[in-house]
């Protein structure tokens, strides 16, 4: 691939020849920050501003050099820093990098980059040293998105899969479904210039159970597969109920802390408190809503706008119901909507008398799992947990089977092609023109393209880069 030009598509994507910089690390007070320089003018910019405490030795790449950090303009010492050269194309961008390590602090940091700055080099845009990693041809795009994916990982496994992804085992996948399409299509290209020798390059029956059984069969297990997605993003759980029936005593529970205000008054919790934590080794994003009920303001109305939204989104429900009063509507009301979801009923207060017999327990949560707990004693915490786990993994989806975690671009990418490969099945099957066949072939290559970044359009790679922080 050439180093300044990638073609996606009809379009053409070009990386300038501009020096980039940027701030590497988060900025504040720690024992190292770091410093980014990628470009042509990269080794110039540090020899103008770095110099080392053995100035005598030769500079290589891949070596950390100690030595002092300088304004040029008045030669005056910023800092002892250790910089590192990495000559291209051995580098993160496949051009020329420096690497500043100084020590920390927003002042400090900010001074060395201005001084690299007013060298020649510019600010980089968010994640322009990953875009530049892609467009050089030392990643795919599946990689460029697993770096954010290792970055925003909730969980141990989600690490693992990011690790993986970056390391190019969704690459493979994908790049061993294009070659056997390919495969594929060649032999439908050659039956359309020798339709009278069709039958003796690849019968119609061999053709289709090739695409049924190592192309469609494949992919519909990598759709499957996105439900992984849920160990690098987290659960979007959120507690809803009624007034008062307990959802901030149960996040205080879950969270072993006092994050949200619990307080016998009806209506106390107005915003949605959000956190992350572990249960069982998933990782589930908690979010505390208001309560549903007749609303007596217009703040309590805003705060039951955003349950209602929030509940829309959400991947998983904690319904909390307290037993301790009888069901009334707004309970039947949310009973009613979280039909659509993945949802558990939390029977709370269980330390009270229950106002509600098992006969209209049974009849208005039926079809639900269920716990009991007592959110102010703690009782039932663990069941709760064991069926909070039990709930969200229930699937007929192997999540262990696969290195793959597609995110939700490539699951959409996937069943593009699936459908056109289907397609194309049927097509064989039916005995339609090869030219048909191999429109359908050639279209489910493409969307597979777009996974990789061999077919994707400049939109899609700004939004996709767009997400990366300064430094990236």
């Amino acid at each position: 691939m050439d180093n300044d030009l990638q073609k996606t598509g009809n379009r053409q994507l070009t990386t300038d020849n501009d020096t980039i910089t940027a701030i590497a690390t988060p900025t504040g007070q720690a024992g190292i920050g770091i410093i980014r320089i990628s470009g042509p003018l990269s080794f110039e910019i540090a020899g103008k501003i770095f110099r080392p405490q053995n100035p005598d030795r030769k500079l290589q790449s891949h070596r950390l050099y100690l030595g002092h950090l300088l304004d040029p303009s008045t030669e005056a010492m910023i800092d002892e820093v250790l910089v590192s050269f990495m000559k291209a194309p051995f580098s993160y961008t496949r051009e020329d990098v420096i690497e500043i390590n100084s020590h920390s602090g927003y002042l400090l940091l900010s001074r060395i980059l201005e001084i690299v700055l007013e060298q020649g080099a510019r600010l980089a845009k968010p994640g322009e040293f990953t875009l530049r990693a892609f467009l050089n041809g030392r990643i795919d795009l599946t990689q460029a998105e697993a770096v954010i994916d290792l970055i925003n990982s909730k969980s141990d496994r989600g690490l693992a899969l990011a690790s993986q992804q970056i390391q190019g085992s969704f690459w493979a996948e994908i790049e061993g479904l294009r070659k056997k399409v390919t495969g594929l299509l060649a032999h439908a290209e050659v039956a359309i210039d020798f339709p009278e020798e069709e039958a003796d390059i690849l019968s119609r029956e061999e053709a289709a159970n090739q695409i049924r059984d190592e192309v469609v069969k494949p992919i519909r297990k990598m759709i499957k597969a996105h439900v992984n997605r849920l160990w690098v993003d987290g659960v979007k759980t959120v507690i809803v109920g009624r007034v008062n029936a307990g959802k901030s005593s149960l996040l205080n529970l879950l969270l072993n802390e006092q994050r949200a205000i619990v307080t016998p008054i009806p209506g106390t919790t107005r915003d949605i408190i959000e956190s992350t934590i572990t249960i069982g080794g998933l990782p589930l994003r908690l979010m505390d809503t208001a309560g549903f009920g007749k609303a007596t303001g217009e703040v309590e109305k805003i705060g039951i706008d955003l349950t209602e939204r929030k509940l829309a989104e959400a991947d998983f429900l904690l319904v909390v119901i307290d037993q301790s009063r009888p069901l009334n509507t707004d309970d039947l009301r949310i009973i009613s909507r979280c039909r659509e979801k993945k949802a558990l009923m939390v029977i709370n207060k269980i330390d009270l008398p229950s106002a509600f017999g098992q006969e209209n327990e049974k009849k208005e949560l039926s079809g639900f799992p269920m716990a009991k707990i007592s959110a102010l004693t703690g009782e039932g915490l663990d069941d709760l947990t064991k069926a909070i786990v039990d709930c969200i993994l229930e699937s007929e989806t192997d999540m262990t089977s696969s290195n793959a975690a597609p995110n939700l671009r490539h699951r959409q990418a996937l069943m593009d092609a699936v459908r056109y490969f289907e397609t194309a099945e049927r097509s064989t099957k039916k005995d339609a023109p090869m030219e048909i066949v191999a429109l359908e072939l050639k279209s489910g290559l493409d969307a597979l393209g777009e996974i990789i970044g061999e077919t994707t359009t400049e939109d899609v790679l700004d939004n996709i880069f767009s997400q990366f922080c300064l430094g990236k």
